[in-house]
């Protein structure tokens, strides 16, 4: 579904998967939109009112994450079939694999640079690969759960991850070392999203909460309720005003925040001077730098916006469904790949936007 924000516009519902959609995620310019599903494939569509696909089969079990990287130019695919892909989104081609999880990954996300890949495994192990020797090159691992989520933090020099025990752990991958180790919910961790300043973090549980974390001080400052059951997924904004979450009650909630006087620019403007894996450690950083567990003792402010927010569903809303007729056959295997290809109309498009945005800017 893609949703427009402004009072009684239309909402697109795109069709095409033919199970399950387990994963989404647009293209840092936003004119790509890919999707994973539990039918082995992912699509990527042109998200607009006619909606153009192109699918290919992914893997051989059902997918769970899609990823772009920073610049577009990449897409990494976590699927049950253990393992991870790498595709090239200008040259239309698969380009590896990645090989080490002995169970079901769960979710693989490029780090800001992109020189990584984060990856958990329902063989409760995270690892970090690095894109140019396509080596595993860090491992942690996790004796009581698994993780089913992970994130790099916006400077890429940490990264969390959303346990089934509950917790919520942040590593620093320059010292391989367990940072802050969260205890606040009472059920799984489905989902994290970074703040793009990187001093707060959002969970969403099985708990049917979601948690704000301010990760300077290493506390729990918000827990929100607003959805009837377990919450699957949340997501940040660009800039870090909004925040969406998503759960079993069938709702997609919109919400605003307070954080920073900052401005997204500036955000963007300091992380970018900090995006290297190597790079030394900053002030503004996560701190403490030794681990130290968080229970739920702690006292936080909760919040629950049934009480002054107006439901905007409605029993009938503006739907138009896009039907993906043209994408209905799948790419040739990625061996008989040649210049063109199936994919060549979509791409040339997005290849085109890309450009122009390029111009613009």
């Amino acid at each position: 579904m893609l949703w427009n924000f402004k009072p009684q516009a239309r909402a697109f519902r795109y069709v095409g998967h033919k199970d399950v959609v387990t994963s989404v995620q647009f293209s840092p310019l936003g004119n790509l939109l890919a999707s994973a599903s539990r039918d082995r494939t992912v699509r990527l569509w042109i998200p607009d009112k006619r909606g153009k696909s192109s699918e290919f089969k992914a893997h051989t079990a059902p997918v769970r994450s899609v990823d772009f990287s920073a610049d577009g130019q990449f897409l990494a695919t976590a699927s049950e079939d253990k393992s991870i892909k790498v595709w090239n989104m200008y040259r239309q081609r698969f380009l590896y694999s990645l090989y080490r999880h002995t169970h079901w990954v769960r979710c693989a996300k490029f780090s800001p640079d992109g020189r990584l890949i984060v990856s958990c495994s329902e063989d409760k192990t995270i690892k970090i690969w690095d894109t140019t020797n396509k080596q595993c090159v860090n491992n942690f691992s996790d004796f009581v759960g698994f993780a089913n989520f992970v994130a790099f933090n916006p400077n890429g020099t940490c990264i969390a991850s959303a346990g089934s025990d509950h917790t919520v752990k942040i590593w620093d991958i320059r010292v391989n070392k367990l940072l802050q180790h969260y205890q606040v919910h009472s059920g799984g961790v489905n989902c994290v999203s970074f703040h793009p300043s990187g001093n707060y973090l959002i969970t969403a549980s099985s708990d049917g909460t979601l948690k704000i974390l301010d990760l300077l001080e290493g506390r729990l400052i918000y827990t929100l309720q607003g959805h009837t059951g377990p919450v699957f997924t949340v997501s940040f904004s660009k800039g870090g005003e909004l925040f969406t979450s998503g759960g079993a009650d069938a709702q997609v909630l919109l919400w605003r925040t307070n954080f920073d006087e900052l401005t997204c620019k500036d955000i963007f403007k300091r992380n970018l001077k900090r995006l290297h894996f190597d790079s030394p450690p900053h002030l503004l950083d996560i701190y403490p730098r030794t681990p130290h567990p968080h229970e739920r003792k702690v006292e936080t402010v909760e919040i629950n916006p049934k009480l002054d927010v107006i439901d905007l569903q409605t029993s009938t809303p503006p739907v138009v469904d896009i039907l993906s007729f043209d994408s209905t056959t799948c790419l040739p295997p990625v061996s008989s790949w040649g210049p063109g290809g199936q994919w060549k109309p979509l791409l040339e498009l997005y290849q085109r936007k890309v450009r122009r945005s390029a111009d613009i800017s």
